[in-house]
């Protein structure tokens, strides 16, 4: 019984990650992590973490939940597609409706600090996946703040001065550390440390810090030392100690590194995620995403897809597959989101994988989108209508190889499109009406300096909630 109040035995997490089943590893983990990952207070219940939300019965795909109750609503269950900018800012007040989400972010961000990380060691881009573990991790006690700040800070922009705060970090003189109990300092060090002697292992390639985020880090370090990204999301959740009914999951599980595409309508093709939406010309300034600091793109955007990383023909489109665990949770949730945000490489870089729109198509739950309030690089002189389409496309694969193409009409995607009050896009109507979509919701904005005319956080929850007490 009293195994049953601990998190997950050695026996579980090696038959999970593979990668831990040597005898080596085995003894390093227990060593350095039982006391984060097996403590009784702390730990979250294994099958919380890999299945946390409830369960809808065997025809998933067209029984949905319908929330009567203030506690039903507790437990109402979502899924987020989204990329690490936009959708942070409602964090906190979906938190107050319900906990129960399955974030879904993409891992082809080769852009900040996370293009040195992958330069030098490869790997999947985890940017995306950090900033929504931090958004999600605890903040109710001073301990659980100290870590928050630690993982989340990023060091200056100048390269010495950078690489010496990394040295102050690493050895744990830094005053970052002040609040962190000993038990999570070891555990976080000893990744961080990691992380550096990978980096000094490969000594053809000099790593620069500038800009360094050691969150990104901690979980390039643990995704190395465990060879698996799912492995990695699970100690970073538990060390940040994100609610065990949260996931936060990479659309692609990989160990390698992901390149998107961009084809224009005017046959360009662009590789780099950051060369589509915020190309900074291989500078280690900050990315910048206001529509103002870009130049706009020669055509519109027609699709994007995944390119080939290895070889001499790296203008091959390759096909990755989907996370299993995207799509069982598409098949279970009780409503889906389109998150806001860089509408091309945050979100239809998910959408555009084999099964998703199989799975999305099926379900008779809400299917939200939550409609820019600003145009951006991807989406200047787009209507709503433009959203819709572009969805829809990356969905059916419109434009892909056309043996695995769909032909589903739009609003067997997108059944509601909240749209903030006084927002840059225009809502052509009758556009929508004639692509299926007639519920279309005004919510409060607000301005904010750098990212324009955005949801009102409270004001978008609420109407969420609306929306499924509703159905």
């Amino acid at each position: 019984m009293a195994e049953a109040h601990l998190g997950p035995p050695i026996s579980f997490i090696s038959s999970t990650f593979p990668s831990l089943l040597n005898a080596h590893n085995q003894r390093f983990f227990r060593i350095h992590f039982s006391h984060i990952l097996f403590h009784p207070v702390t730990s979250l219940s294994c099958s919380r973490v890999l299945c946390p939300i409830s369960q809808m019965g065997d025809d998933s795909s067209t029984h949905c939940f319908s929330p009567s109750t203030a506690s039903d609503m507790d437990t109402i269950s979502l899924l987020v597609f989204s990329g690490g900018t936009a959708f942070n800012g409602v964090i906190e007040e979906l938190k107050k409706l319900t906990t129960h989400v399955a974030h879904v972010l993409p891992v082809s961000d080769d852009g900040g600090s996370t293009a040195e990380i992958v330069r030098v060691l490869g790997g999947p881009a985890v940017g995306d996946i950090r900033s929504r573990c931090l958004r999600l991790s605890d903040q109710s006690t001073n301990e659980a703040l100290a870590v928050r700040t630690l993982l989340g800070h990023r060091l200056p922009l100048d390269a010495q001065k950078a690489k010496s705060e990394w040295y102050d970090i690493v050895e744990g003189n830094h005053s970052l550390w002040t609040g962190v109990s000993k038990p999570y300092r070891e555990t976080i060090r000893t990744f961080l440390a990691y992380f550096q002697d990978q980096i000094l292992r490969r000594s053809d390639e000099l790593f620069c810090f500038s800009n360094g985020s050691i969150g990104n880090f901690f979980f390039a370090g643990a995704r190395i030392f465990f060879q698996s990204l799912d492995a990695a999301i699970f100690l970073f959740s538990r060390v940040s100690q994100i609610p065990s009914e949260s996931l936060v999951l990479p659309v692609i599980s990989t160990n390698d590194r992901l390149t998107l595409g961009g084809e224009l309508w005017d046959g360009t093709i662009i590789r780099g995620q950051n060369e589509i939406s915020h190309p900074t010309n291989g500078t280690v300034q900050p990315v910048d995403k206001s529509n103002l600091s870009v130049l706009a793109l020669p055509s519109r955007l027609k699709r994007v897809f995944y390119m080939s990383s290895e070889g001499s023909n790296l203008l091959h489109e390759v096909f990755p597959s989907v996370n299993p665990m995207v799509l069982e949770q598409l098949k279970r949730v009780d409503c889906i989101v389109y998150g806001m945000g860089s509408l091309f490489t945050s979100i239809c870089s998910s959408l555009v994988l084999m099964g998703i729109g199989e799975i999305i198509s099926t379900r008779l739950c809400p299917k939200v989108l939550l409609l820019n309030g600003t145009f951006d690089r991807e989406t200047n002189g787009f209507t709503a209508s433009s959203f819709v389409t572009a969805i829809t496309d990356a969905l059916n694969r419109t434009h892909g190889h056309p043996h695995n193409n769909l032909q589903n009409s739009p609003n067997r995607y997108i059944t509601t499109i909240f749209v903030p009050k006084d927002g840059e896009i225009p809502i052509d109507e009758k556009c929508l009406a004639e692509q299926g979509i007639f519920h279309v919701v005004r919510i409060d904005s607000i301005v904010d300096p750098s990212a324009g005319v955005i949801f009102d956080p409270k004001s978008l929850i609420h109407s969420l909630s609306d929306l499924l007490r509703a159905e």
